[in-house]
Parts: structure tokens; sequence; C-alpha cells
């Protein structure tokens, strides 16, 4: 059986909603206001809708999308932000990399992991 992806949140400029899924109420307030911030902060620049979703390797990965008539979209800031939050925030994108794995697809912990905690 393929595990599908799993959305952990995701912000909308054209809605002004931000989306946390149920599934990550037990994160940290912390961890749930940046993530907050830093989707919020990406629309409010770039525009268009920012999707954070873990793959089925358990990789936190970033989607971008755009309404087809969206003129004032930027599709190369776009990119260049995605990878200056990726870069920014990699602690913290590795760390939910690393819940997701143990809490949601049941792995171990490796002796490295344990080191870095």
């Amino acid at each position: 059986m393929e595990q599908e992806e799993i959305i952990l949140c995701g912000s909308s400029a054209y809605t002004k909603k931000y989306y946390l899924n149920e599934e990550f109420e037990a994160l940290p307030e912390s961890i749930k206001d940046e993530l907050k911030i830093m989707c919020v902060l990406y629309t409010e620049d770039i525009g268009g809708v920012l999707t954070l979703f873990f793959d089925e390797g358990g990789r936190l990965q970033f989607q971008t999308a755009a309404d087809e008539g969206d003129l004032l979209y930027d599709d190369i800031g776009s990119v260049l932000k995605v990878k200056q939050l990726q870069r920014t925030k990699q602690e913290l994108l590795e760390s939910l990399e690393m819940y997701f794995k143990v809490f949601f697809l049941g792995e171990e912990l490796s002796e490295e992991d344990l080191e870095e905690l």
C-alpha cells in the first residue's frame, strides 16, 4: 500500500487564510506559531498559495501555486523565497521531518538522530 502525501500547513494570499492540519495540533505552540508566520509572510510577499507537506519518504516539501490570471504572483521570487526559507529554517524543517517519521511513520530514532537531540 502506497502512502499519500500528508499536508502539514498552508497559506493563501487569495483567501487570506492559514491552515494547520489538525493531526499536528500536538506540536508545541512555538512551532505552530513559527509555521504560521513563515507561511503567511510568504503569501504576503509573493502571493499565491504555499503548502508544506510530507512526501512518502517523510521529507517536508514546499508546494507553491498561483491562479492562472494572477499577474501579481512572482514566479522567480517564489523559487528564491522557498530556497531562503529552506536555508534559514533548516533546523525547524529537519526537526519536523524527524517528528513526522517517528510519530506518523513509526520509525525508530537512529543513534545519529539521538546525538542531534
